[in-house]
């Protein structure tokens, strides 16, 4: 991920997972500090400062989208070939092609004008 990458939000631990909105990467990856403190629910025995195993960005709104769920967007079969609804999928960040990623922001009410100006 890059500065100025959009990113399709998803809330996945919830009953049904769906994408909740956009949102733009304002820091680029960096160290997951949790990973090294030994008082985090994150920490890994494995992660050091020279070899982290763990990375991180910072990322800000950009737009909330009407949820859509995991069931609608497997539904949709202009989405195939997404990885996010491929079987056994569960890695916290996924790529997105363009077309996938202006499909599901228009499944989730953003019309062509705000796509177009992520783009610009």
């Amino acid at each position: 991920m890059a500065l100025g990458d959009f990113v399709l939000f998803y809330h996945s631990n919830c009953k049904p997972p769906h994408v909740a909105g956009v949102a733009k990467v304002c820091k680029e990856g960096y160290q997951d500090f949790t990973a090294l403190d030994v008082h985090s629910k994150y920490f890994d025995p494995k992660a050091t400062p020279d070899n982290p195993r763990w990375m991180m960005v910072d990322i800000e709104p950009i737009s909330t989208l009407v949820a859509i769920g995991l069931p609608d967007l497997r539904a949709n079969g202009d989405l195939e070939g997404m990885p996010l609804l491929q079987r056994g999928q569960r890695l916290s960040v996924q790529p997105v092609s363009e077309e996938h990623f202006r499909i599901v922001c228009s499944m989730g009410g953003m019309d062509a004008d705000g796509i177009s100006r992520l783009s610009s």
